[in-house]
């Protein structure tokens, strides 16, 4: 894909991944103009297949608290032709996880603990 000028275009990079055999994100939010579009997913296997297929290079991380719970947001995003696509994944971490919070990918200090 070229160019996400239209609304179509933008969808059509999502109808893509799901072609591909990605799941369907579960909130998508397209800003007017085309100018940002973000997927939220429901868990990291999924923020991490949309990650790879739309090649986002940057990662960050976010850990607060919502009401006495403690929640992880991952975002990856990238920038395709003046349009910010942002992948997020919001996960509910207890304080048992509280050593995994600060690492970006959580499934590799899995498998080195295996």
């Amino acid at each position: 894909m070229t160019e996400l000028a239209t609304r179509a275009q933008a969808f059509g990079l999502i109808a893509e991944g799901v072609a591909a055999g990605l799941s369907a994100p579960w909130r998508l939010y397209l800003a007017r103009g085309c100018r940002y579009l973000s997927l939220s997913v429901g868990d990291r296997a999924e923020w991490n297949a949309w990650r790879t297929h739309l090649g986002c290079p940057e990662l960050s991380v976010r850990v607060y608290d919502a009401g006495g719970e403690i929640r992880r947001s991952s975002v990856a995003e990238v920038v395709l032709d003046g349009c910010r696509i942002s992948v997020e994944l919001v996960e509910e971490v207890g304080t048992d996880d509280l050593d995994r919070l600060l690492v970006a990918d959580p499934t590799t200090v899995e498998q080195e603990e295996r």
